[in-house]
């Protein structure tokens, strides 16, 4: 945290300069009004998210401690954020995420593999609490002399940047900002709201409890493609704020090709993902060895709530992502994960394979074009070492009834409508069926609903 308050009183020690220096031009919400300059000089975007979420009583014959809550219950979440961004010189910049985030999920995030409020991912704690969200450090390098316009967005300074390009990320990020993105499927502030639709769900990607990590991307950038790498570092507990800084011994590798596709003139790509995790994670085969025996130490571990000491848990899987505009106004979208399943989910959430279709359609036919409908399925599943672990009485941060004599795959069908009521303001009603919550057969269906308010400008 005192790196992170270091970077943005840096950042704002520029603000101060930069409203000192007679040359300069006053700038709002990131327009740059430099007649000789196309590059925005500076950046100031701001959203807030507010989930109302919920579901009613359902079948339940037994729970245990990380089970949906099977009698009624409502949540809040509330995450708002402040993207602050400098031009330093050519092809650089620097960019500083101030976020409070507060709330919890239902059942305070627990009981679905694939759970529902993609917004709770960030709440590490329901008491409304200050962090800095992102601090890093962006260049480009062109490779040739050719340039693109690329609109002024959130983390992104407006103007021209070199067509084919190496860009250099270095800081606090989400990994998730790089990889594995969807035009349709990939914001829960915005769009699908289940965990397992905004990333592929057999990604257990680096980050900590509110979903960032330190690390650097390294892009490669071409008309027709890109090709991305990155190292970062892990939770040192399942779940935990505090990463892991035992570089050598712990990290995440993500690497990722992306194919861009133009059918006339719709646009969309393809995606294939793989990567390699290293961190303290014990193996599920051993725990459920150990508990056996009556040593139910490695349980917290992967519950995290205690330290592992060994770094043997290696993870790897890989992730296929596509997605494609039809016509004007209808986009679909599918995913393919799978990770090896033998040691705990660390980061993301319990999912060792998963699959998911969708489309998303603007309400251009009665005269709503800002209005948009969306509709998707996904289907979790988990190895056999990690249903062995659960039927064994084992708890991982997620997920865990007690046992799970009876596994089926997790299938969630979510469908909303986002309604825009003002030019920064937005309305989304929100429905999610879910079966085999958790992949317990004995346990369901449940039926959730919610209403998202979001601004943003």
């Amino acid at each position: 945290m005192q790196i992170e308050l270091t970077i943005l009183f840096v950042l704002f020690s520029c603000v101060k300069l930069n409203a000192q220096g007679k040359d300069d031009e006053s700038h709002f919400m990131g327009v740059n009004s430099n007649k000789f300059d196309s590059t925005e000089k500076w950046s100031y975007h701001f959203q807030m998210t507010s989930i109302m979420q919920g579901h009613g009583r359902f079948h339940s014959p037994y729970s245990g401690v990380n089970s949906l809550q099977d009698t009624s219950e409502t949540a809040l979440s509330l995450t708002t954020t402040l993207f602050l961004g400098r031009k330093l010189w050519k092809g650089a910049a620097v960019f500083v995420n101030p976020e409070v985030a507060g709330g919890k999920g239902m059942s305070y995030a627990l009981g679905i593999a694939g759970a529902a409020n993609g917004e709770t991912f960030r709440i590490g704690s329901p008491a409304p609490a200050f962090y800095i969200a992102r601090a890093f450090f962006q260049q480009h390098i062109a490779l040739n002399k050719k340039t693109e316009y690329e609109d002024g967005e959130i983390n992104q300074l407006g103007g021209k940047v070199p067509e084919s390009r190496i860009t250099i990320s270095a800081g606090k990020f989400s990994i998730a900002d790089y990889f594995d993105g969807n035009s349709y499927s990939h914001d829960p502030r915005t769009e699908f709201m289940n965990w397992s639709l905004m990333s592929n769900g057999a990604w257990d990607y680096p980050a900590n409890t509110r979903g960032y990590t330190w690390g650097a991307v390294v892009e490669l950038v071409k008309p027709g493609y890109a090709i991305r790498v990155s190292d970062v570092l892990v939770p040192q507990i399942a779940n935990a704020p505090t990463l892991d800084v035992e570089i050598g011994k712990t990290h995440g590798f993500t690497a990722e090709f992306e194919k861009k596709l133009k059918i006339k003139s719709h646009i969309g790509s393809i995606k294939f993902l793989v990567f390699h995790n290293q961190s303290r994670a014990p193996s599920y085969n051993l725990a459920v060895n150990n508990m056996v025996h009556g040593d139910s130490s490695l349980n917290g571990i992967i519950q995290g709530k205690k330290l592992g000491t060994t770094f043997d848990g290696l993870k790897y899987g890989f992730g296929i992502n596509f997605c494609q505009e039809l016509t004007d106004n209808i986009g679909v979208f599918a995913r393919a994960s799978w990770n090896d399943g033998q040691t705990a989910t660390w980061a993301f959430t319990e999912i060792d394979q998963s699959a998911s279709a969708g489309l998303s359609i603007k309400a251009t036919k009665i005269k709503r074009p800002d209005d948009v409908f969306g509709c998707a399925f996904v289907a979790n599943g988990i190895s056999q070492a990690h249903i062995n672990y659960l039927n064994a009485g084992g708890y991982g941060f997620i997920i865990g009834d007690g046992k799970l004599p009876h596994y089926g795959y997790e299938q969630i069908l979510e469908t909303f409508y986002k309604i825009r009521l003002a030019k920064t303001l937005w309305i989304t009603l929100d429905y999610q069926y879910i079966v085999n919550a958790a992949y317990n057969k004995d346990r369901g269906p449940v039926s959730a609903f919610a209403v998202r308010g979001h601004v943003e400008f």
